[in-house]
């Protein structure tokens, strides 16, 4: 039950992290990637991230945790990557991007920090 607790708590903070984020950086999201003309290489680029990174889960849940943890790093650095140059590419008048790279390291520190959290809420 706690551990349920604790994602209800993390979705709620990013969620008041990101119109934090949003209204400092006097961001306004107006458009979306699938509004431009960039519409069809989003679509493939997010496709084949699925795709490649589907298909090599099963060889990385065998392993480790620690090596399970950089796996999913390298997920979140590939996608959030993606999006943010597809942001910074074909949103130009936005600074949709520079959130979107926050929120790259913020769940860079988070993920590779997630045994210390896991501890500290006692989910061994």
């Amino acid at each position: 039950m706690g551990f349920f607790i604790f994602l209800i708590v993390l979705l709620i903070l990013f969620f008041l992290l990101e119109k934090t984020i949003n209204k400092l950086l006097g961001i306004k999201v107006e458009k979306k990637i699938s509004e431009t003309s960039g519409k069809n290489v989003d679509r493939w680029g997010r496709g084949i991230l699925f795709v490649s990174f589907l298909c090599s889960l099963p060889f990385f849940m065998e392993q480790e945790t620690s090596v399970l943890k950089w796996y999913y790093m390298i997920v979140l650095i590939s996608v959030q990557g993606f999006q943010s140059i597809m942001e910074w590419k074909y949103l130009k008048n936005s600074k949709q991007y520079v959130s979107t790279l926050i929120y790259l390291i913020l769940g860079i520190v988070f993920i590779y920090n997630i045994e210390i959290f896991l501890i500290l809420l006692d989910f061994d």
